[in-house]
């Protein structure tokens, strides 16, 4: 995963893994323009944001209205990526995605790095791909680091966790210019470890929806880890849990610690010199 960044570009990678130069954990908040409210009842996006900083996530997710309600000084302390697409669940087609700001409004807002959204094999794939093509032509211009959410997802997508359609989400992410992806969990953490060896930037894998205790939880993210995944991406489970801050911390150590048990459940080919340079 080695790669050559100018400075400025390789700054502000440094400031998005700031605990752990290889590991990262995001937590995502662009989901209040496709689902609605993020924060927590009674509440606000400036204290939500807090508990997270609190917790020791690296970085947050927003859309750039959310700034406005959100203390500069909290971001001593975490990453801003300020997402650029959206749409809403409500939409005739809620698999497209519009450009709703671009790379230069996020560097005039303080923005560490940049997310745009890719549905692979959504009817309006053709826009996307080329949206992503352009923001990843400006963020070289201007040297901002770019997260691809590359998600198998449209009508001829049968099964989004299908590790060929996951390999393909994340290769279209690096061909295309991203410096990380955040994608679909690909069924297992011996499918997901023939994902990431093969992918040339680190992959974030998405938490999905709610999973039914923090046990479960943690158990999704060691093999997350296990399958050679940088780190994860993960919203609903940490904004709608009861005690985002506790949850958000409990994550993060485990992705900036890594895993402590073997890697047992993967065996046959997956037990070899690759994997464990693909986990190192």
């Amino acid at each position: 995963m080695t790669a050559h960044h100018h400075f400025a570009r390789a700054l502000r990678l440094r400031r998005l893994f700031r605990h752990n130069s290889s590991r990262l954990m995001v937590v995502p908040l662009d989901h209040s323009i496709s689902d609605g409210p993020v924060v927590p009842h009674g509440s606000t996006a400036d204290r939500l944001v807090g508990r997270l900083v609190a917790g020791g996530v690296d970085a947050v997710v927003l859309h750039k209205g959310s700034l406005r309600h959100i203390r500069p000084e909290r971001f001593a302390g975490t990453s801003l990526i300020l997402h650029l697409n959206a749409s809403t669940a409500h939409a005739p087609d809620p698999d497209a995605k519009y450009l709703v700001t671009g790379v230069e409004d996020a560097l005039r807002l303080g923005a560490d790095a940049v997310s745009v959204h890719v549905n692979l094999g959504s009817r309006d794939e053709r826009r996307q791909v080329a949206d992503l093509g352009l923001v990843a032509d400006l963020c070289d211009r201007w040297n901002l680091p770019l997260m691809a959410m590359v998600y198998p997802r449209g009508p001829q997508v049968a099964d989004p966790h299908d590790p060929e359609l996951v390999a393909h989400a994340v290769t279209l992410a690096a061909d295309l210019g991203a410096d990380l992806v955040k994608t679909s969990w690909a069924g297992s953490a011996a499918a997901m470890l023939d994902v990431t060896a093969a992918c040339p930037i680190p992959v974030l894998v998405a938490g999905g929806p709610p999973r039914g205790s923090e046990e479960e939880l943690l158990a999704f993210v060691r093999d997350a880890l296990l399958g050679g995944a940088a780190g994860v991406a993960m919203g609903r489970n940490v904004f709608r849990s009861p005690d985002p801050q506790s949850v958000a911390g409990a994550v993060a150590r485990l992705v900036h610690e890594g895993p402590r048990e073997p890697y047992d459940h993967l065996t046959g080919e997956h037990r070899s010199e690759r994997e464990q340079a693909v986990l190192a």
